[in-house]
């Protein structure tokens, strides 16, 4: 497994996060973005999780909610990668993938994408 501390990994993510778009970025509503070390038990080679409503699921009603949660995770990311180029890249993906949930994009359209 590659050693990278939780510090390093953090800032990759928020470099990932600084590579989306600004005219994205703009229209991203309500939203974190949280690194963890593992996923939940029952889904232990899980890289990114989206919790939340998707801003083409939103109506009138949602007004005062919490804020939507990407989840980040640096375990599996790092056992499923061989060198440090392999987590900017798949640490960068896994934004990209979690971000498309927020704006509704559906795993089937994502895989299709390369965002798998």
């Amino acid at each position: 497994m590659l050693e990278m501390t939780r510090e390093d990994f953090e800032e990759l993510v928020a470099e990932a996060l600084d590579r989306i778009p600004q005219e994205l970025t703009r229209l991203m509503d309500n939203v974190a973005v949280f690194v963890e070390d593992e996923p939940p038990a029952a889904d232990p080679e899980l890289l990114g999780l989206y919790e939340g409503t998707p801003l083409t699921e939103r109506g009138e009603w949602y007004a005062g909610v919490l804020p939507d949660r990407i989840t980040i995770y640096r375990g599996p990311t790092l056992r499923m990668c061989a060198t440090r180029e392999e987590v900017v890249h798949e640490a960068e993906v896994t934004v990209v993938h979690e971000i498309a949930h927020h704006f509704g994009i559906d795993d089937e359209r994502l895989h299709a994408l390369g965002y798998g």
